[in-house]
Formats: structure tokens, sequence, C-alpha cells
């Protein structure tokens, strides 16, 4: 399998060199040269199989120069550390299912991913001959960074630092990582949004004074957002095991079309589940799930996609993002890979905040697209809790209350899965508010009131985060951030 980038160029990389780049140098972003393709067989396959096993079964059909059993050992080593199921699907309703993906370490569906890529990067960089540190550099909406501090952490040959908006996450997101131990990284807040943290990241990417300056330190950037490959290919292994396991139960028979219910800013996220439903999987509708941030819905809806726009931020922090760089991936696909128009179409956005796409291509794709704004989403946390017993974090209840609309408005009874993206006690305050209409600004107090009011019991880690050193307090303006790097790369130091 050889990859290419969507903005052109012409080269094909194979997957290690994919993920030790991460992002390709003319700016786009890897896809695979073609999808493999799954059937019931295969499905069947995995039914008798661990999810670590399923993994490895399918990253292999991507990753060929990748052993299977050399990929197993990673799965096992990254998915040891989940408590249990990896990814539990629960049945809440009649053709109704959650699928959980916050039992990691992290407690968040990054997770799923950000365990298995050091593993990844580290043999990727093995096979290439590659003996250089990798400087991995990451822009959070607040989940991503814990989750790739503590999947990067102290492993040798890497380094890693974080930026995320100073105020634009979560309490408990913010205290996870300004927390984080490792002797290989550091955090950094910037003054701004997501979108700045992001936009300085990719700049940087491209930038040749820093490329140039971190070779002479024997040094390469890569990256662990969801625009490295070695990210994102993972996050379609769980949409096929869900697929399966609904299958392996008797809820469905292979063939069946379901639909998927996806709480998504950077599109990353459902992105994984396009990619699936390339390979074969009997999908009827991905449902983009966005907060007040509705750019998505609003793209999906007209073919206009512009950041020149209100900002939000809401109870749902990792979905505050107005530049879903994911989408990008989306769009070569729907317009038959036309580079040329991708790189024409970002130009675009860059220069002028928004692009147009052929509506019609978007029309004839499975999306479908939804918002719910603070309220409805407060109100989807009492409800489903009410109703089915089932306690969700902001993110997880905007994807609730855009189904809830969905059905009403189509009558659609297809088999569904909400997939449910982090735990609710990383955002207690909001959670316990929805369900009883009072809001504890203590955080700490909010999760004891929280584990009384759902009966859901509170990870220990999350729980004991307020006695833990604060190791990082550095805060930049978002024009600071290429100096940032150089001076981590220069001095290493691990602190803020």
């Amino acid at each position: 399998m050889k990859y290419v980038s969507t903005r052109g160029g012409g080269e094909t990389y194979s997957a290690s060199e994919t993920i030790v780049k991460g992002i390709a140098s003319d700016g786009g972003l890897f896809v695979p040269s073609s999808f493999p393709t799954i059937d019931g067989q295969f499905v069947d396959m995995l039914a008798e199989l661990s999810y670590p096993e399923r993994v490895a079964k399918i990253l292999a059909l991507y990753m060929d120069e990748f052993d299977e059993n050399e990929l197993l050992g990673y799965a096992q080593k990254a998915y040891s550390r989940f408590d249990g199921d990896p990814c539990p699907v629960v049945k809440i309703e009649d053709n109704l299912f959650v699928m959980e993906l916050w039992h990691g370490p992290t407690f968040a569906f990054k997770d799923m991913a950000l365990t298995l890529l050091p593993h990844l990067m580290v043999a990727s960089k093995k096979k290439l001959g590659i003996d250089e540190k990798t400087l991995v550099l990451v822009a959070t909406s607040g989940d991503t960074g814990k989750a790739a501090l503590e999947g990067f952490k102290d492993v040798d040959g890497s380094e890693i630092l974080v930026f995320f908006p100073d105020k634009g996450v979560s309490k408990m997101q913010k205290l996870q990582m300004v927390t984080q131990e490792g002797g290989n990284l550091s955090v950094v807040g910037i003054k701004g949004n997501f979108d700045d943290a992001q936009r300085a990241v990719k700049e940087i990417f491209c930038d040749n004074e820093v490329i140039s300056t971190l070779k002479e330190s024997k040094r390469a950037m890569s990256s662990a957002n969801s625009i490295n490959w070695g990210r994102l290919a993972p996050q379609i292994a769980y949409y096929v095991s869900s697929y399966v396991d609904l299958v392996a139960s008797g809820e469905i028979e292979y063939g069946d079309k379901i639909n998927f219910v996806v709480p998504t800013g950077n599109f990353g996220n459902v992105l994984a589940g396009y990619y699936a439903y390339k390979m074969g999987l009997p999908v009827n509708k991905l449902i983009v799930a966005s907060n007040a941030n509705n750019v998505l819905v609003d793209f999906f809806a007209s073919g206009v996609y512009s950041v020149k726009r209100d900002f939000y931020k809401t109870a749902s922090p990792s979905m505050d993002i107005l530049v879903s760089s994911n989408l990008e991936r989306l769009l070569y696909e729907l317009c038959g890979r036309d580079s040329a128009l991708i790189t024409r179409l970002y130009n675009d956005l860059k220069e002028k905040g928004e692009f147009s796409f052929d509506k019609d291509l978007l029309d004839n794709s499975i999306f479908e697209a939804g918002w719910a704004d603070e309220t409805e989403t407060k109100e989807a946390i009492f409800n489903y809790f009410d109703l089915d017993d089932v306690t969700f974090d902001p993110h997880t209840a905007v994807a609730g209350s855009v189904y809830n609309d969905y059905s009403i408005d189509t009558d659609d009874d297809t088999t569904t899965i909400i997939v449910s993206t982090a735990s609710p006690y990383k955002f207690a305050t909001d959670v316990l508010e929805g369900l009883t209409g009072k809001r504890e600004k203590d955080p700490l107090k909010a999760m004891l009131k929280l584990q009384f009011e759902s009966g859901l019991d509170c990870p220990g880690e999350i729980y004991y985060l307020s006695e833990k050193k604060v190791l990082h307090t550095k805060v930049i303006e978002k024009s600071e951030a290429k100096q940032a790097v150089l001076d981590f790369a220069q001095s290493g130091n691990t602190r803020g």
C-alpha cells in the first residue's frame, strides 16, 4: 500500500514514511492510494478475535511493510492499558447503541489511537533507518494533548511539545496536561483558540528555518494529531469492530446497514468511519454532530465552508473548532482525487477565509449533519440518563441531541450507534448541571456529587488530579509558537 498527498506532488510514500513525516511537504495530508475491501467472511473471522487482534488485521491491510504479528504485538501493548474492553457497544434502546471509547488511560477516545501511535512511530523509524530524534508537535482542543503526552512520555528517540488554547479547554483537561510528568515533553498554553494553535503548528511544519534548525540538531518533526495517518488508521478499526459485535450478537445480520452518530470538530473521528465505509462496511448514514461552532453543518447544507463567523466557547470544548483539518481528506475523495482543486480550495480558505465546493457531491454522499446548542446539550444529558440510565459527557450529549432531531425529522429506524468520546468525569461540572440543573464550580465537589447522582464510579486518576503538582505554566502569544519550538529543541527544557 502506497500513500499520496491530497495536494499532489506526484510522489508516493510507504506507511512508515507517512507516519514519520506526519504531514506532506506540500502541506497536504497523506491518504492511501486505494482502499482495501472487507466482506462477510472477513467480518465472521473478526468475530472470533480480541480487539487487539481485530486492530492488527485491519492495520495489516494498510501497512503491508509491517508483519501482522508485529502489529498484533503493538496493539496488545497499547490496549493492555485499557480497563476491560477498549470499545464496548452498549444497547440502550431498541436499535440504538452507544460505543464507549473512553476506557483508556486518559479517558477519551483519543487513547484508541494514541496508545498505539508511539509503537508505530518507533517501528517506522527503525524500518527507515532513521536514528534522529522525532519532535512530535501537537495542537489540541483538549483530549488529544493529554493522550499524546501519555503515549509519548519517555519514549526513546522522541520528544513531544503540546500547544493548547489556554482559556479553551475544560479545567480537568487543562489539569491533565499541565501536571504531566516525563523527561521528554513540554506543554504550552496559547492565547487564542484551537484554530490558532492548529494553524501555528501547520505553519511550523512547512517552515524551512525550523526544519533546517532541527536537522542541525538531528531532529525531525512529526505529528500526533489526526492529520498523521498513524493516528487516523487505528480509528477505522473501532467502526469495523462495532459492526462485527452487532452481527455476532444477533442484533443485525451481515449486510444490514447501520448509522453512526459522531460528535466531531476536526473531522478525524467521522472520517475514520467514512474510510470504513469505503472499505465496504455497510453504512447507511454518518451523522456529523456539532455544537454551536457549526461550520460543518453549514458546509454540508450549502457547500460553502467559511471561517468568517463567530467562535463560541462551549461545554464541549473539544469540538470548539472552525478549521476542520480532516475535511480535506473527504473532499479529496468526493471530487475524484483532484489534487489541483484541493490545493485551490485550501489556498482560498487561507487567503479569503472560505471556499465553495460542489454541493451535488455532498448531497450524493452518506453524510448528514446537525448541531445542538448549550441548552439542548444539557437537556440531552438529562433525558438520556432519565430514560436510558446512561451518563453522557457534553460531546456525546451533542451527538445524542442531534440523533434525536434526525430520527424525528426522517423517521429513520435504522440501527444506530452513538459514538461516545469521553468519560463524563472529564466534564463533571457540566454533566452534573445537566443532571440536576445546579452548577457546582468546584470540580472535585462536582465529581463527588456526580458519582452520587449517576452511580458511575469516578476513575481515581481523575479524582486525584487536584493533588498533583502543576509542572507546565508557560502561556504565549500565538505568534510565539515557532520560537517556542526552537527553544524547546535547543534547550531540551521540559518545563513551561
